[in-house]
């Protein structure tokens, strides 16, 4: 598969948006059904990568995983409901990176990462977030697959190094499935999206490094991640090599089978602030500031280790420091990127 360019953005509930919580529970179809605030957005630093900062050749072994399949695969990043209604996920366990950010009453959604492998359903697909904006460009230009966004901050998305696959941009790739009512059906096949984006770039170093785990860390059983209105709790298992997830006390199952979790998990700890995008009902959206540095607790192999992180700009990746100064390698496998408020957890 291919490695290019090209930019857009798309259409999905709040980002600085407002997560139109309420109208989730009305069954909105769509959470781009909610409003923005009076103001726009700053903008998110989405400008294309300089040249030299493109991947030409395919690299040894895949930057997001450590493996070595799919490493000249396109990116494509899909927005994932993440609240009991919508459980169990499909095709989560197929990503190379899970993403787990705070939304709109204090809930959180998840954006997954696929390049070295692709499922044949991903969902229930569900609205973009400004956060999201923030995170991809470190990717270059990726396909990204939403339900959709208010219609404030589709400026936004048409401004982002991305390439929109909004139901809006790519309706045929999407469907509803199962007996869930909407917005929790709404199901995207990834070849077929994949197909509306042949030009969407291939994987690049986002700052993760893998291999053998560093001397120190802190023998770990379980660690809970907790945002105003939910928690995820991720515990590891010698048997399967990996953290185990559940939520709000219940094991996270997958729709295909198992329990979602990955061989590394890092709790990103960032400044969450309020975005000047909100939902009809009022509810502000979160903005979670990834850019600049932080603490993080980086789990693997039974063990967590303090670090820190570092992102000098939003076209660069990540990088996780021991306290030695070394980088923090992660276990080869599916990494799950769990952020949470830089305090107590809140709503902004």
């Amino acid at each position: 598969m291919r490695n290019v360019r090209s930019p857009l953005r798309g259409h999905g509930t709040p980002g600085r948006v407002g997560a139109a919580v309420g109208a989730l529970v009305l069954g909105c179809a769509l959470a781009s059904c909610s409003s923005a605030g009076p103001e726009p957005a700053t903008p998110p630093g989405a400008a294309a990568p300089e040249a030299g900062a493109s991947r030409t050749t395919a690299p040894a072994t895949h930057p997001f995983t450590g493996g070595r399949r799919g490493v000249d695969n396109p990116v494509l990043a899909v927005k994932i409901e993440n609240t009991r209604n919508a459980l169990p996920q499909t095709g989560v366990r197929s990503a190379d990176i899970v993403y787990v950010e705070q939304v709109e009453g204090g809930q959180t959604r998840l954006m997954a990462v696929y390049s070295s492998r692709l499922p044949a359903r991903v969902g229930p697909v569900r609205s973009a977030r400004i956060s999201d904006l923030h995170l991809l460009p470190q990717f270059g230009r990726p396909a990204f697959a939403f339900s959709g966004v208010q219609s404030k901050m589709k400026k936004y998305v048409a401004q982002a190094p991305v390439y929109d696959l909004s139901e809006e941009k790519a309706g045929g790739a999407y469907y509803r499935f199962g007996p869930k009512p909407a917005p929790y059906n709404l199901y995207a096949n990834p070849r077929a999206l994949l197909k509306r984006a042949p030009k969407a770039e291939g994987p690049r170093d986002i700052g993760f490094r893998f291999g053998e785990a560093p001397p120190g860390g802190k023998p770990t059983k379980t660690f809970t991640a907790r945002w105003p209105s939910t928690r995820m709790a991720f515990t590891w298992s010698a048997k399967q090599k990996r953290w185990l997830a559940s939520h709000d006390g219940r094991v996270d199952t997958a729709a295909e089978g198992g329990v979602l979790g990955g061989q590394t998990v890092v709790i990103q700890y960032a400044r969450t602030t309020r975005s000047k995008f909100h939902d009809f009902l009022g509810n502000y959206t979160p903005e979670i500031k990834t850019t600049g540095t932080g603490r993080a607790l980086v789990l693997r192999d039974g063990r967590s280790y303090e670090t820190t992180w570092s992102r000098p700009s939003e076209d660069r990746g990540t990088t996780f420091t021991t306290a030695d100064g070394k980088p923090m390698t992660f276990a080869p496998g599916q990494v799950w990127v769990v952020l949470v408020n830089d305090g107590e957890p809140r709503i902004p």
